[in-house]
């Protein structure tokens, strides 16, 4: 690695004595990069020549004084814009660079510049040079010189004490600013400042003096990341001043401080830091001690047994029907809204479709920042342009996306740390990433969804910090894989086993789980004889190094469109005269399924939904006298769309039920022989669709007329057997969330959400929302107060008790935080 030290020259560029008076740092750069291109061409240097490091120099500085001012200093301000990775969208070569540089685009918010060609080349040299791997960094300095600096001839302090009333606190500005932003800001503090890098000083009504950067703002509130590196949130009618630091009224310290001074005074700043964040990083230990803390979300399913249970006490059978709207965040989208939030110390973290991850104050609803992605046009989701959520560690959050990336982001500030395209995971053949990502140890756990268009599925981990891939395994196996005999010749290289809800882990065994899509094609088993393995079973793997330990493959050989891919709930229940540790798993073929969870085997099933496509399973779960589709058309229950699906399931250990939504509704299959693969194209062989017209327009599935609905089941964990249904008139994509005080949480299609008994099943109170509930609930606390979250349509609710009842609730029981 190189690196280019932009104060290290025998004559530093920037103290060339040049008469300053009405001069712009940007015209005297200008001018020193045209003496130093004529004194190149008087000696000879007229035809292009490889970058000096010269050039690369003084490109940093020109990129700093001119394109700095939208992209950041280093080049990643503008969403969708990463100029100093090498890769650009509408530029192959380095002359298209330079045009772009000098001309701008039409049509675009870049304008045209007045940097020379030969300016423009330089700028080039420095991209190019990072991207490369090279670092610019100023003269390195002293830090106790630098501290000195600080507080006496600089006279920094003069300004920025902390109580200030005319400058930001500069106690956190090493790590908000890098070295060379720090340069700048000194040499010419007069530059607009980059966006997202705006200082604020805000005056409380009762005297409180808060600094920070400002991350959004409202006719109504403001936000912002404070000195101790804490999300802060305010209505401004509490605010008695407010002042945004833009221009800066900092003096140019340019002709006050020689070269070193200044690499003095930057070194010592990058020291300061903050006191650090006052909130405890995510840690995995914390995501494994979830119930310890139930005010917060840490992950999917709230837990990492799949549990989506709440220990919060707060609102309770006997005052939920004084629950009330606490604040609604409406996504700025037309897409299904399926995501869980995550809750963290009082911020709230979604994913608003298809693929923009906003970070909310989590009791009042405003928004501290939003970071979009916008998934290629080459991307082929199946069943909609959404996601279902975040994964978090330490200090990031990470998201993957329709377009087959992974993205991790800083969660104070919504900045990218990395995003990367997941090898082989290419949109065009439609592989896609829906599913929120499971956090276990080290590793970041994904698959992609894609089945429906004849992918090879895989489960992967990947490095929190870098993105790298750190182990895959292919849930289709290959030749010499273990499982690779069930599929007929080459149909393996299409066979599906897509992932698409997210898995679960045990920390004693240390094995995570994770459900599996169907085999490809769907609705025909012409040209894949055999089991068909792993597709539509249960993977237990190693998180260390993705080695299968045991699988359960529900349905084999499936031509009714039964994923697997439903939350794998683990639970310890009596079994045989003995505590068991099993895994739960209510399965799209309408058999709610008991396994062991360490070795897989199969304790028992029983049907939660009417179930006709087999006449029922043998003494190990293979189902018996499957029934095969016909070119007349089979009716079958369940429906294709499955007696259960993606929506959560919940667990409640005190009452030992298991709550599962479910659809009552049969399908008619017709059978249309083999299937042709053409990448990017869906991959059937034939096309059901409820009551309408397959490809080329033949009817190939019909719904009944009557009959078809919605339920929320009771299930014994023990037995399987229904202890009590809630039955709705539609049928429901709505999932379930439980608490400690035996509530349960849905919806549905009816576009209301709602509160049963979790014992009896007895309807508590209701809310109408503006859309279908496609999602799943889930619960928090800020500062004693519990809310319950739902998205619904395209809109985020959380609803909380009135006032007065949480003043009873609260000397009755004790909230909890």
């Amino acid at each position: 690695m190189r690196v280019y030290n932009l104060s290290s020259s025998a004559t530093p560029i920037m103290w060339i004595p040049v008469e300053r008076a009405a001069m712009s740092a940007r015209a005297f750069f200008i001018l020193f990069t045209n003496l130093f291109t004529l004194t190149a061409l008087a000696c000879g240097g007229g035809s292009p020549q490889p970058a000096s490091r010269a050039d690369v120099e003084n490109g940093a500085r020109l990129f700093v004084a001119g394109c700095a001012t939208c992209h950041g200093v280093t080049g990643d301000t503008v969403r969708g814009v990463e100029l100093l990775d090498g890769q650009f969208k509408r530029a192959g070569t380095d002359e298209q660079l330079v045009t772009i540089i000098t001309q701008g685009i039409q049509g675009t918010s870049m304008p045209p510049s007045n940097y020379s060609p030969t300016e423009a080349r330089m700028i080039v040299a420095y991209m190019r040079g990072v991207a490369a791997g090279d670092e610019i960094n100023v003269t390195p300095g002293d830090v106790a010189r630098g501290k000195a600096l600080f507080e006496g001839r600089a006279d920094c302090m003069s300004c920025h004490h902390p109580e200030s009333r005319t400058a930001s606190s500069l106690a956190d500005i090493g790590a908000l600013r890098r070295p060379l932003e720090l340069q700048q800001s000194i040499l010419d503090p007069g530059t607009a400042p980059q966006s997202g890098y705006r200082y604020v000083r805000a005056v409380t009504t009762s005297g409180a003096v808060v600094t920070g950067r400002l991350l959004n703002q409202s006719t109504f509130s403001v936000q912002l990341l404070d000195s101790s590196q804490s999300l802060r949130a305010f209505d401004r009618n509490t605010l008695r001043e407010f002042v945004i630091y833009q221009p800066s009224a900092m003096p140019s310290y340019r002709e006050k401080l020689n070269s070193q001074e200044v690499a003095d005074l930057v070194t010592y700043l990058s020291t300061l830091r903050g006191t650090g964040s006052s909130d405890e990083p995510v840690t995995f230990d914390r995501i494994v001690r979830a119930p310890a803390e139930p005010h917060n979300w840490l992950t999917y399913s709230g837990n990492l047994q799949g549990h989506r249970h709440s220990l919060l006490t707060q609102i309770t059978p006997g005052n939920v029907s004084s629950l009330e709207l606490a604040w609604a965040f409406q996504a700025l989208s037309i897409e299904k809204f399926e995501a869980t939030p995550l809750v963290v110390d009082g911020i709230l973290y979604t994913v608003q479709p298809p693929n923009d991850v906003v970070a909310i104050d989590a009791a009042s609803g405003r928004i501290f920042w939003t970071y979009s992605h916008s998934p290629s046009a080459q991307a082929r989701p199946c069943c909609g342009r959404l996601n279902r959520g975040l994964a978090m560690l330490d200090d990031f959050l990470f998201m993957g996306t329709l377009d087959g990336r992974l993205i991790a982001l800083e969660a104070k500030t919504g900045r990218e740390r990395w995003n990367v395209a997941v090898a082989g995971a290419r949109p065009e053949a439609g592989y896609s990433f829906t599913l929120a990502p499971l956090v276990v140890k080290d590793k970041i756990i994904a698959g992609p969804a894609g089945g429906e268009f004849g992918i090879r599925g895989f489960i992967a981990a990947f490095d929190p910090a870098t993105g790298n891939e750190l182990w895959r395994f292919y849930t289709i196996p290959g030749p010499g894989e273990t499982g690779h005999e069930t599929w007929t010749g080459d149909s393996w290289r299409q066979g599906g086993g897509s992932i698409w809800t997210t898995g679960t882990y045990d920390p004693e065994l240390n094995l995570t789980y994770w459900g599996t899509g169907n085999p490809g094609p769907v609705f025909t088993g012409d040209g894949r004889s055999g089991d068909n393995l792993y597709s539509n079973s249960l993977l237990a793997l190693d998180p260390d190094t993705g080695a299968l330990k045991w699988h359960f493959q529900f349905t084999p050989h499936d031509q009714f469109d039964y994923d697997s891919t439903q939350i794998p709930v683990l639970a310890e229940i009596e079994f045989g005269g003995q505590l068991r540790k099993v895994v739960l798993f209510a399965n799209r073929n309408g058999f709610f399924y008991v396994l062991d969870r360490t070795n897989g085997e199969f304790l028992f099933a029983r049907p939660f939904s009417k179930v006709t496509w087999t006449s029922g399973l043998d003494a190990k779960g293979r189902p018996q006298n499957m029934v095969t589709p016909t070119t007349q058309g089979t009716v079958v229950y369940p429906h294709l769309a499955g007696a259960t699906n993606w929506y959560s399931p919940s667990f409640n250990p005190k009452t030992g039920l298991m709550y599962v939504a479910t659809w009552m509704e049969s399908s008619a299959i017709f059978s249309r022989g083999p299937a042709e693969y053409v990448e990017g194209r869906a991959f059937l062989g034939t096309f059901p669709t409820t009551g309408g017209l397959g490809i080329n327009g033949t009817q190939v599935n019909r719904r009944l007329p009557t009959g078809a609905h919605g339920a929320v089941l009771a299930l014994e964990t023990t037995t399987g057997e229904k202890k009590w249904e809630f039955t709705m008139t539609d049928v429901t994509d709505a999932g379930i969330l439980t608490t400690a005080t035996d509530l349960l949480f849905s919806g549905g299609r009816e576009g209301l959400f709602y509160a049963l008994d979790a014992r009896s099943g007895k309807l508590l109170w209701k809310s109408p929302v503006a859309g279908i509930v496609q999602a799943a609930p889930m619960s928090y606390a800020i500062n004693g107060r519990q809310f319950v979250a739902i998205a619904a349509g395209n809109t985020l609710y959380a609803y909380a008790l009135r006032q007065e009842e949480r003043a009873l609730s609260s000397r009755a029981s004790g909230a909890s935080r």
